[in-house]
């Protein structure tokens, strides 16, 4: 059965240009990891949970704000390893410093039987288009594109 996930892109404009804030996630498989390992804030929708309802949830759980604006959908991205991701976007202010991520336990190194805690997001940061191009999920591209093409038609960039 294919996972299916929800989000929230957050994005802002900075001296005319378009910004969007992106989370890295945490824990040790991710550390050194950079290009292409940052997403928007997202994660599986609950069983009876509608899409943008756990989007709303899921941004608050990692991020550690409570989402709030008018919310534009965005058409859904398939990932490479077949997960569907559902996703709005938003316009709003971040302090980057205050992520205040919920945590999740792993086993690490992989079969050797320590656990340790660990946050889903570890920092999370705004990036212009190029950055963000290179940061961000290769799938999840599509989010940033989508969202200004929306954005220059309403004249906002």
């Amino acid at each position: 059965m294919q996972k299916v996930s929800a989000g929230l892109l957050m994005y802002r404009v900075r001296a005319g240009e378009l910004e969007f804030l992106l989370a890295h996630p945490g824990g040790p498989f991710w550390k050194n990891r950079d290009a292409g390992a940052w997403t928007i804030p997202k994660g599986e929708i609950h069983p009876g949970e509608e899409p943008l309802a756990a989007a709303r949830r899921e941004f608050e759980e990692e991020m550690g704000a409570k989402p709030d604006g008018k919310f534009i959908q965005l058409k859904p991205v398939t990932q490479k390893g077949g997960k569907r991701v559902h996703a709005w976007a938003f316009e709003g202010e971040f302090d980057t410093a205050s992520v205040r991520s919920n945590t999740f336990q792993m086993e690490w190194p992989p079969h050797s039987g320590k656990f340790q805690t660990c946050p889903e997001v570890d920092c999370a940061r705004f990036f212009g288009m190029t950055e963000a191009r290179e940061k961000i999920n290769q799938a999840q591209v599509a989010f940033l594109e989508e969202l200004a093409a929306v954005l220059a038609a309403r004249s906002k960039i």
